[in-house]
């Protein structure tokens, strides 16, 4: 009875941990593409960012496979949840994003990189197809339709082809990424039309920052897929991804309100991208040098922050 009524941390584990690995690893891109623009080598920044992120995946990807053993309900508990369901897709999104940036590095680890893109690509699937039966069921109660819900389709559909391009399929790589484009289309008004209706409630307030990544990274991932991309694309994504953000940031009193959670990594990977898209700016179209050191000074104190603040969660053991 006593080993019952000890709290379980592995059982308790938050799949937006995920969010970590993958705000880290965006940021190690962001880092890359500053190199260009730098006065100084930036390889040191990149490389601890892409390490400590790699890390994190991997260490949660084994707790992970060891609750699922232990604890399945627990994990399907989670899955049908319509918030923290969602969340799960961090995983996949952030292996495919790891393939995507170590797999140039290290080509001949191609078939390992097959593996991890295709099996990521399955959860994927799997979990955008349970989200898209709710809404299209109307299953989903109005106070947890939140920006979570764009996690399995956009972000996933986008970083997908990014991988498939990494591991030598780009033609499947432009399909996925219009998956993601088209899934964005499908879900914006839907949810868009629910955050003007109001604050979300409390509980699911922390995920509000993911509704500033759709129009960003589907620009730096076209931008890995299309190397030769003009200028003014770029803009142009920065100009509609502006909106978003400038949405979320005008809600900052509702945001700020509820206690730190493990749900604010949802800013991470919006902010890296949204750096890398104004370095390509200063890269390609002659913007000031100032801009790129402005966003990646901006993106890596934010990740850093949040780095520090979920170390305090982990250290208190508050994995809900």
């Amino acid at each position: 009875m006593q080993r019952e009524n000890k709290p379980n941390w592995l059982k308790r584990l938050h799949p937006g941990l995920f969010g970590m690995s993958l705000g880290l690893l965006s940021l190690s891109f962001a880092w890359r593409k500053f190199a260009y623009v730098s006065n100084f080598s930036t390889q040191l920044m990149e490389m601890a960012f892409l390490s400590l992120g790699v890390f994190i995946l991997c260490l949660l990807i084994v707790l992970w496979s060891i609750k699922a053993v232990l604890y399945p309900a627990a994990i399907k508990e989670k899955f049908l949840n319509p918030v923290l369901g969602p969340m799960m897709a961090y995983l996949p999104i952030s292996t495919l994003l790891a393939v995507a940036l170590i797999l140039p590095r290290f080509p001949e680890y191609v078939l390992f990189g097959y593996a991890l893109t295709i099996l990521s690509l399955l959860i994927q699937v799997i979990i955008a197809w349970r989200v898209v039966h709710l809404l299209s069921m109307g299953n989903i109660p109005t106070d947890q339709v939140t920006p979570a819900l764009y996690l399995p389709i956009v972000p996933g559909g986008l970083v997908g082809g990014a991988a498939l391009t990494a591991i030598g399929f780009p033609g499947f790589g432009y399909l996925v990424w219009g998956m993601g484009l088209g899934g964005w289309a499908l879900l914006e008004m839907r949810i868009l039309h629910r955050l003007f209706a109001g604050p979300l409630p409390p509980q699911y307030r922390a995920t509000i920052g993911i509704e500033m990544g759709p129009a960003a990274v589907s620009t730096i991932t076209a931008i890995t897929i299309w190397p030769n991309i003009p200028v003014d694309v770029i803009l142009v994504g920065l100009g509609v991804a502006s909106g978003p953000i400038f949405a979320v940031m005008t809600r900052w009193r509702s945001w700020t309100a509820v206690p730190f959670s493990f749900g604010f990594w949802s800013f991470a990977f919006p902010a890296a991208a949204t750096a890398s898209c104004v370095i390509e700016a200063v890269i390609r179209g002659g913007w000031p040098h100032e801009a790129a050191i402005i966003a990646i000074t901006l993106s890596t104190a934010l990740i850093l922050f949040l780095l520090a603040r979920t170390m305090i969660l982990l250290i208190k053991r508050e994995l809900y």
